[in-house]
């Protein structure tokens, strides 16, 4: 279940609403009572739902949060349409559902939900009848991508990508993104399916790009994903992780059809994500080294809910995915980071640049003391002047 707070169907998800439109999906009734007695902060909602730079989607589940994220990322109420269409990956496949982020992506903007083989979770469903998906000519009319074994609500326009091995999947939805947008790829994303917590980060970047997803074992290229790249062999090739998840020898198959092969990478998921989130090759590449960014922060043990925020980084504050293997308290590795990243001021702080991050998971995953820690490295300071600084009364322009 979620954290219950706000207004109308977010609430429902853990995500606050904006509105309470009465064409939106029934919600519970909202009490105001007098209680001459304090409440506790988890009655409240803050701080396990948000904080002054932060702001968590709370699911026990990748169900929930997918559901939580899309309804924040598209809040289809109040005369605001919502997405065209939606994506459903199976719960039980998490490269398949990172691939499938791509069609997050501009201009099909179709948001990842998870499904099931034999039903639809009704949490998913919930989503579903709140987004209200009509189809597009982005879409191909499809109200839904069916994406591997899982059903779609009865009644809805479809495009099924059929069950596969993962990597075949993954190179089915590039046929289908290219099919849908009718243009090739900047960049291709390359990731091991050995290790979850490395890949990810790809899952945003893919949403905010239309980059592709192509999916590698340790010590091998599957067939599916060589011929994936023959399709764009002019395509730089980026490979998200150290050799311990994708090997040497890997490298060098992909460096056979791909033009160029690039390594991104650190020795851990944490330290991982935080390269990808500093790199800058062009037009691949996060480039976030310094203030005024939107931030993602997932359990590097909880993949799915990768796929499940990409929204958040293809709209709003876009930004990376960062990961954490720790879930009561900041790891120093991404410590470091969100403190050079952290915002400052000299005079006015309405003229600076902030940053915020959104939290995916519920106290299991991020705990309120993480969320309390990010809250606080993530905070504007001010920035004193050397001694003897001369002052020359002019407003100074705030350091980016």
């Amino acid at each position: 279940m979620l954290v219950l707070a706000g207004i109308g169907v977010g609430a429902f998800f853990g995500v606050r609403e904006l509105t309470d439109d009465d064409d939106a999906a029934p919600a519970p009734p909202v009490a105001v009572e007098r209680d001459d007695e304090a409440k506790a902060p988890e009655e409240l909602g803050f701080p396990a739902f948000a904080t002054k730079n932060t702001t968590r989607v709370g699911g026990s589940d990748a169900v929930a949060n997918a559901a939580g994220v899309a309804l924040a990322a598209y809040p289809s109420t109040g005369g605001v349409d919502g997405p065209a269409a939606v994506t459903l990956v199976p719960s039980t496949d998490w490269p398949t559902a990172l691939a499938a982020s791509v069609l997050t992506a501009d201009p099909v903007r179709a948001p990842v939900l998870i499904s099931d083989g034999d039903e639809v979770p009704d949490q998913t469903a919930t989503a579903i009848d709140a987004l209200r998906p009509e189809g597009s000519a982005d879409t191909s009319d499809a109200e839904a991508f069916r994406i591997g074994d899982v059903e779609a609500p009865d009644g809805t326009r479809t495009i099924e990508v059929p069950a596969a091995e993962p990597a075949e999947m993954a190179a089915a939805v590039d046929r289908l993104r290219e099919r849908l947008t009718d243009r090739d790829p900047r960049n291709i994303v390359v990731v091991s399916t050995e290790d979850p917590g490395f890949a990810m980060p790809a899952a945003a970047w893919s949403a905010r790009s239309g980059d592709p997803v192509l999916l590698v074992e340790r010590d091998r290229v599957p067939e599916a994903t060589t011929e994936a790249l023959e399709r764009h062999k002019r395509t730089p090739v980026f490979l998200l992780g150290p050799e311990s998840v994708a090997s040497e020898k890997v490298a060098r198959e992909l460096e056979k059809t791909a033009t160029a092969v690039q390594r991104v990478s650190a020795e851990d998921p944490v330290a991982n994500a935080i390269e990808f989130a500093r790199f800058d090759a062009g037009t691949f590449g996060w480039n976030v080294a310094d203030p005024g960014h939107g931030l993602v922060i997932a359990n590097a043990s909880r993949p799915l809910d990768a796929a499940a925020a990409a929204p958040l980084s293809a709209a709003g504050k876009w930004g990376p995915l960062l990961v954490t293997d720790e879930a009561d308290s900041v790891p120093a590795p991404l410590r470091g980071y969100l403190l050079d990243i952290k915002p400052g001021y000299r005079s006015d702080p309405t003229r600076a640049f902030y940053n915020h991050a959104w939290l995916i998971g519920n106290n299991s995953a991020l705990s309120v003391a993480f969320q309390a820690q990010v809250d606080e490295l993530l905070e504007l300071v001010r920035i004193q002047p050397p001694p003897g600084t001369p002052q020359t009364g002019q407003p100074e322009r705030e350091p980016r």
